[in-house]
């Protein structure tokens, strides 16, 4: 009879009352899934790019009241720049104050960091399922990988909420304030919190349920893959501070 609900659920193009069963009922929203086989990422995805232009936004608009009031918020490990780095982050925060450089760019920039690193992390994970030996599809880790992103949503919102209460924006996100020096542990940490371990989470269910993996091997697949992300994702943001001179942003999720 569970089997016959599953596949007589009506199929739906924006299929809003899934947001809220993802997150409290994963389990049996993935079991819905491999039962439709069909592609289903749409709606998380325009979920997760609106949530993240919201973060742009909301940041794009407190530092524009800064700027306004003659504040100025300086990268946190500020006080290890050169004073020729220094001089010139003064004069390229005074060149970007247009509307263009804070909101149209790092919305784009998000929007486009969002698309890239769901299409490259569902082809990893799909790729260490089949290793494994995993019975899915490259559509099937699609959906997989844009449902189990939800808790990114949630914590947009809840930095946006964070921000406007607070009234000016993070300066260290997630575990990055632990950090001594900025660098790799630094962008290491950044990335780090209860989110992106609730993100494991659902992708381990997920590919446990629909490519029909042991969860010895989901739980091993998806945490060697999120290790190797997450280890890139450090490095490239370490050296893209090191030569830019600027602390690394990184586009929502991760």
């Amino acid at each position: 009879m569970t089997d016959m609900t599953l596949t007589q659920r009506p199929a739906r193009r924006f299929d809003l009352p899934r947001l809220q069963a993802m997150l409290v009922r994963p389990r049996q929203v993935f079991q819905e899934m491999a039962a439709e086989a069909r592609a289903t990422w749409l709606t998380p995805m325009l979920v997760l790019m609106i949530t993240a232009i919201l973060v742009v936004i909301v940041t794009g608009n407190l530092r524009t009241r800064a700027a306004s009031m003659g504040e100025l918020e300086l990268p946190q490990d500020w006080q290890y720049w050169t004073p020729e780095m220094q001089e010139n982050y003064m004069r390229a925060q005074q060149a970007t104050q247009s509307p263009v450089f804070l909101y149209v760019i790092p919305a784009l920039s998000s929007a486009a960091g969002l698309w890239v690193r769901w299409l490259l992390l569902a082809a990893l994970l799909h790729f260490g399922s089949t290793l494994l030996g995993g019975r899915g599809s490259m559509q099937s880790a699609l959906n997989i990988v844009a449902w189990g992103s939800l808790p990114f949503a949630l914590r947009d919102i809840l930095r946006a909420v964070f921000m406007l209460s607070v009234g000016h924006t993070i300066a260290s996100p997630d575990l990055s304030g632990f950090a001594a020096a900025p660098g790799f542990v630094s962008q290491l940490l950044a990335r780090l919190d209860i989110f992106f371990i609730w993100h494991i989470v659902l992708l381990v269910i997920g590919f446990g349920i629909i490519d029909s993996l042991p969860r010895s091997k989901a739980v091993t697949g998806v945490l060697v893959v999120m290790l190797l992300v997450l280890l890139a994702q450090a490095g490239l943001g370490s050296l893209s501070a090191g030569f830019g001179g600027t602390a690394a942003q990184r586009p929502f999720f991760l």
